[in-house]
């Protein structure tokens, strides 16, 4: 089986040559029609399916039945999800590790307001080594924008670590 590098680029730190100063790229996000996507991304979506709707139990049984590894479906499984046209009542469930510092949720928790996004759920675990969990789960109004802009922008955000999207319903 052939495997395909990931659509999305992971956030890296490398340093600027000229400054010397750590950077991050940042991940990049692309709408392609469903004929230019490779078919393990579309069994990837395939499998992802049917574990939602519960017509698997296991990982194991989806990619059994979609045929692509377990390895291809982990690899990826965080990196596609379907785009859908009308974005409005969209709820997104992302999770991220943030510095515990003051002041770290409050400026994420603006960002997404200032987004136009409402805020459903917070949760965050207890800090340890000075580094706490963080889910969220929002919704989308008619005034969001652009999803990849609010993800790339909590990325590059001071004290947040880790950005994933988990869900978008």
């Amino acid at each position: 089986m052939v495997e395909y590098p990931s659509l999305a680029n992971k956030c890296i730190p490398y340093k600027n040559k000229r400054e010397n100063k750590p950077m991050r790229k940042t991940t990049n996000y692309f709408v392609v029609k469903e004929k230019a996507v490779p078919e393990v991304l579309l069994k990837v979506l395939e499998a992802k399916k049917l574990m939602e709707t519960r017509r698997v139990s296991t990982v194991q049984e989806a990619v059994d039945r979609v045929g692509i590894s377990r390895s291809s479906f982990y690899k990826y499984k965080d990196d596609i999800f379907r785009f859908h046209d009308n974005s409005k009542g969209t709820t997104l469930t992302m999770t991220f590790n943030i510095d515990d510092e003051p002041g770290i949720l409050s400026e994420v928790l603006k960002r997404i307001a200032d987004f136009g996004a409402n805020i459903l759920t917070i949760h965050q675990s207890i800090p340890i080594n000075g580094i706490a969990a963080l889910s969220l789960s929002i919704q989308l109004l008619q005034p969001t924008g652009d999803i990849s802009g609010l993800l790339e922008g909590l990325e590059a955000q001071r004290g947040v670590h880790q950005v994933k999207l988990l869900a978008k319903e």
